[in-house]
C-alpha cells in the first residue's frame, strides 16, 4: 500500500513509520516543517517526505493523490490557546476536504477514551475531531485510547519522574483516578492490523489495558519495579492550579502541559468492552510489563521517540524552525572562542553527546543552577535532559535547548535556546579547517536583554573557555 502519516514527527508517528516500511509499504511523511524529519527518512526509498500545514489548505497539495491509506495522528496538547478546539476541528476539516480529493480508501485516527459525561477539554476536542474526520469518499476508524505507557511516552516519564524523586509524595486527591493502561506496542499492533481491514471500516473501538488502576497503583507498581519504597498520601486540598504547579516542579513538565494534564487527570478513562481484540488478534499486556518493556529499551538505548523532542515541551520555540536556523548577525551580542582541534572523529563524539547524563563538560553544576533559576521563573529547566546519549537530530529537545540543525558530515551542531530569557540565545559547534569554532549568540530584547548579557559575561568567560577546552582534549 501506499500510506501517508500525518503527525510524522510525533511520539506515535515515529513509531509507526519503520513498522510500515519493514511491512513492505510506501510511506509518505507529512511533516510541518522538513527540518524536524528523521534525516534516515531520506536516505530510505520507502519513504517520502512532504511539508503539509493542515492549518493551511493551501500547502496540502503536496499530498500525492493516490495513497491508499492515511494515519491521522495529528494532535496538540500543549496548545491552552482559548480558540484551542475550533482550531483542532478546522485542522480535521481542512484534512478531509483535502484527502476526499484523493484515493483514499481508509483513514485510521489515534483518539482518546471519552466515555464520562465530564471531559476535559482535550478529550472533547478530541471527540469533535472523530466527528469532523467521518466521510462518505473515505472510511474512518477510530481507536480511543487512554494513558499510553511506552519509553519516552509522557504519563511513562512522568510517573518515572515522580517515583525517583520524592519518597513521600503528598498528593492531590485525582491520583485515585481510575484509567486502563496500554502499553504503546500494542497501540501499533491495533494501528498497524487495522489498515485494509475492512470489518473496521466506520467502525469506533476502546482500545485498553487488561487492568483498571488507579494513578496511585500506577506510581506504587513502578515504584516496585525499580525496587523502592514509596509512600503517597493524597489530600482533597490542592486546585488544579497548585495541582499543576506540583507536577511541574517535580517532573520534566512543563507547566502547560501539567496544567492540560490535571485537568484530564480528573476523568475517569474506562474502556468500552468490545471485540476488537480477537479482530486484531492481540492480548494487551499489563501496566507491570509495559514498564519493564520501556526500561529494557532505556538500557538499551534503543528509544525511537520521546514526548520531550516534540513541540508540546517547547518552552519557546513554537514556530517552523526555519526561521531560527540563519543566526542573526546584527544587535547581538556574541561569545566566540576556537581551538585547534587534535583528534577531530573524538571531538564530534563529544559534541554529539552533550548535556543530559554526560553534562556540559566544564562547570556543569553552574549549568545546573541556571536551570533551577529557569523552572524557578517558570521555564523548562534541565530536567527534560535528551533522549538519546550519543545522537542528536533535528528537534530533539537537549536539556533547556532545543536542536535546530544537526550534520555529522558538515560537522556542525546548533542550539536554540528555550529558557526563559529577555531574548533569544544560540550556541553553535562547527569545525572547520581543523579548528573548533564554539559561537554562543545572544539577541537581546530592550535594556532588561543588555543587562541580562553583562550580568552573566563574567560566568561565560570560564564556562564557554572551559567547555571548548574540554571538547578537544584527547584523554
Amino acid at each position: 500500500m501506499k500510506i501517508l502519516v500525518t503527525g510524522a514527527t510525533g511520539y506515535i508517528g515515529k513509531r509507526i513509520i519503520p513498522l510500515l516500511v519493514n511491512e513492505g509499504h510506501d510511506v509518505v511523511c507529512a511533516v510541518r516543517d522538513t527540518l524536524r524529519a528523521d534525516k534516515s527518512y531520506f536516505e530510505e526509498k520507502h519513504i517520502d517526505i512532504v511539508e503539509a500545514d493542515f492549518l493551511n489548505p493551501e500547502t496540502l497539495t503536496t499530498i500525492p493523490k493516490d495513497i491508499d491509506v492515511v494515519y491521522y495522528l495529528i494532535h496538540s496538547m500543549s496548545n491552552t490557546s482559548k480558540d484551542f478546539e475550533s482550531l483542532e476541528e478546522q485542522c480535521a476539516i481542512n484534512f478531509k476536504t483535502y484527502i476526499e480529493t484523493t484515493h483514499a480508501k481508509q483513514v485510521i485516527y489515534l483518539s482518546g477514551i471519552t466515555n464520562d459525561e465530564k471531559l476535559s477539554k482535550h478529550l472533547r476536542s478530541r471527540k469533535n475531531v472523530e466527528n469532523a474526520l467521518a466521510s462518505k469518499h473515505y472510511a474512518l476508524t477510530t481507536f480511543k485510547a487512554g494513558i499510553i505507557v511506552g519509553s519516552g511516552s509522557s504519563s511513562f516519564e512522568i510517573i518515572r519522574d515522580l517515583v525517583e524523586k520524592l519518597p513521600v509524595m503528598i498528593a492531590p486527591k485525582w491520583l485515585n483516578t481510575k484509567s486502563q493502561p496500554l502499553a504503546v506496542r500494542d497501540v501499533l499492533t491495533f494501528l498497524s492490523k487495522a489498515k485494509g481491514k475492512q470489518e473496521l471500516y466506520n467502525q469506533s473501538y476502546d482500545i485498553f489495558g487488561p487492568e483498571i488502576l488507579t494513578y496511585k497503583d500506577m506510581l506504587l507498581q513502578f515504584a516496585g519495579i525499580r525496587k523502592l519504597k514509596r509512600h503517597i498520601i493524597t489530600v482533597p486540598v490542592m486546585t488544579p492550579k497548585l495541582s499543576s504547579y506540583w507536577l511541574y516542579f517535580v517532573t520534566s513538565t512543563s507547566y502547560k502541559l501539567a496544567s492540560t494534564l490535571v485537568d484530564s487527570m480528573g476523568v475517569e478513562i474506562i474502556g468500552k468492552p468490545s471485540n476488537i481484540n480477537d479482530i486484531i488478534g492481540i492480548t494487551p499486556i499489563t501496566y507491570k510489563e509495559a514498564v519493564e518493556l520501556a526500561f529494557e529499551k532505556i538500557e538499551q538505548n534503543s528509544i525511537i521517540s520521546s514526548w520531550k523532542d516534540s513541540m508540546v515541551s517547547s518552552g519557546r520555540l513554537k514556530d517552523s524552525i526555519h526561521k531560527y536556523i540563519n543566526v542573526p548577525k546584527y544587535g547581538c551580542f556574541k561569545d566566540y572562542k576556537e581551538r585547534k582541534v587534535i583528534d577531530e572523529a573524538k571531538t564530534i563524539n563529544k559534541i554529539w553527546s552533550i548535556g543530559g547524563t554526560t553534562g556540559w563538560y566544564y562547570g556543569t553544576f553552574l549549568w545546573k543552577i541556571r536551570g533551577y533559576l529557569d523552572k524557578l521563573f517558570g521555564g523548562i529547566g534541565l530536567r527534560r535532559g535528551r533522549t538519546h546519549q550519543t545522537e542528536l537530530n533535528i528537534g530533539d529537545a537537549l536539556d533547556f535547548w532545543r536542536v535546530i540543525y544537526a550534520d555529522k558530515s558538515q560537522k556542525k551542531l546548533l542550539l536554540y535556546a528555550e529558557m526563559k530569557l529577555p531574548g533569544e540565545a544560540w550556541l553553535e559547534f562547527k569545525i572547520e579547517d581543523n579548528l573548533l569554532k564554539q559561537t554562543a549568540t545572544f539577541r537581546p530584547r530592550g535594556l532588561g536583554g543588555r543587562l541580562y548579557w553583562y550580568s552573566v559575561l563574567p560566568f561565560h568567560g570560564f564556562i564557554f573557555k572551559g567547555m571548548i577546552n574540554q571538547l578537544v582534549k584527547v584523554n
